[in-house]
């Protein structure tokens, strides 16, 4: 597993709690550094890798994949994890999700949950890590000071998806002309035949998504990213969107939900009985506005598909219904996130409801 990271690196290697900092890289809060997560005797290890790559590595990925670069040029580690990220993938036939965690949680809980995803849900998971551990405060304080390192994050999530970005469609764009150059000499005069065989072809080299996770306050650094009208990180990337228990504003989220661009589909996850965003509606010593995961008033975007877990079997008042008896015990649960983590449509077997703009599980 690799993990990408802006949070202060105390070694080079060893155990992951022994290599992460609590708060952001002492070069600044932009800075991303890429580590290789391996597991040890039930624990997590972490190697940083150099960000520069080797004119003869360089080289190497540049020959192998076919890749429209300067082998003289430089060229950073990002190249060689999405390279090798797209190998394991094509090879594996599993899509790539993206995650970025939320509040109060240390490389350890994130490393433990990116691993269950990948176990429950068949994908291959890059986690993006940001300092929220409170700075080792309790309650309020920890809350806010989450949120600091949250706000500070946000160009550092931005660079990681920008390069994301840059290198999917550089993996890509040689084959994606060749085979537009393939479909068209077969099927000159029928489009409605080129444009399949151009489809099939892209899909029997490319067969896998790629797909982006946020959990809880992550949502809240994906929010302030977008509110730059230079993100870099606005790019179409991804296949599916999920943004599950959004700690974030309701109040107005359509004005940077409908920013996001994606391939298939923006989900947006709710439960009103969310004992965690119920919380965090008082942990800064007054009411907060309506947490957008908290609330089937005012859903509003005309891009994101809402989907309604209040009330719902074994989720009762969870924080993190993708995992746990919520999917354990609820098949259709899983089934949602098993179909939404692979890039697909995951609402057909949901009941839609007009009047609030929001898809319900069926009652039996």
């Amino acid at each position: 597993m690799y993990l990408v990271t802006n949070r202060g690196i105390n070694n080079d290697s060893g155990s992951v709690v022994d290599v992460f900092g609590d708060h952001p890289n002492i070069k600044g809060p932009n800075e991303l550094r890429i580590a290789q997560i391996s597991r040890k005797k039930s624990k997590w290890h972490a190697e940083m890798l150099d960000d520069l790559l080797t004119k003869k590595e360089a080289k190497t990925l540049i020959d192998d994949f076919d890749l429209m670069l300067d082998p003289d040029k430089r060229h950073y580690i990002d190249l060689s994890i999405a390279c090798k990220l797209a190998e394991q993938a094509r090879n594996e036939k599993k899509s790539i999700l993206f995650f970025v965690h939320g509040y109060n949680n240390d490389v350890e809980d994130v490393l433990n949950r990116a691993h269950h995803l990948e176990k429950r849900y068949g994908v291959i998971v890059v986690p993006f890590t940001w300092p929220a551990d409170g700075g080792g405060l309790k309650g309020a304080a920890n809350y806010k000071n989450d949120k600091n390192d949250a706000k500070a994050s946000v160009v550092a999530l931005d660079r990681m998806l920008g390069f994301i970005n840059k290198n999917l469609v550089l993996l890509t764009s040689n084959n994606l002309a060749r085979f537009w150059e393939e479909a068209s000499r077969k099927h000159p005069k029928d489009l409605e035949k080129r444009d399949a065989l151009y489809t099939n072809l892209v899909e029997k080299h490319c067969p896998f998504t790629i797909n982006l996770m946020l959990h809880s306050m992550g949502n809240y650094v994906l929010k302030q990213m977008l509110k730059s009208s230079i993100s870099a990180g606005a790019g179409l990337t991804f296949d599916n969107i999920l943004m599950v228990a959004a700690d974030t504003n309701n109040l107005d989220h359509s004005l940077w939900v409908d920013r996001l661009r994606f391939r298939r589909r923006l989900y947006i996850t709710i439960n009103e009985d969310d004992h965690a965003l119920a919380a965090s509606r008082m942990k800064s010593g007054q009411d907060q506005l309506s947490r957008l995961g908290h609330t089937l008033s005012g859903l509003m975007s005309t891009k994101a598909k809402y989907i309604n877990f209040t009330n719902t079997p074994y989720v009762g008042n969870s924080h993190a219904y993708f995992e746990g008896n919520a999917v354990t015990r609820n098949k259709k649960i899983h089934r949602f996130f098993k179909l939404a983590l692979n890039g697909r449509s995951a609402e057909e077997q949901l009941v839609y409801r007009p009047d609030i703009n929001c898809y319900d599980f069926p009652k039996t």
